[in-house]
């Protein structure tokens, strides 16, 4: 076994890692360098689905309570 964490953590914690190393990639990609694909443009113009801001909600209680 890798660790004596649940494996549940494991997961909450690998997924929340590359969320956040995603946002900071985009985040230098945008404002620090200026530069911008024009893939990566129409992905920040795309408008959200109004369900997508509540996923978090659905998806990571029961990760974070499973984690325990």
């Amino acid at each position: 076994m890798l660790s004596d964490y649940a494996p549940s953590a494991v997961i909450l914690f690998l997924i929340k890692t590359v969320d956040i190393a995603a946002k900071i990639l985009i985040i230098e990609q945008v404002f620090t360098k200026k530069e911008l694909t024009l893939e990566m443009s129409i992905v920040l113009l795309t408008p959200l689905h109004k369900f997508l801001p509540y996923m978090g909600l659905l998806i990571y209680p029961p990760l974070i309570m499973l984690a325990f």
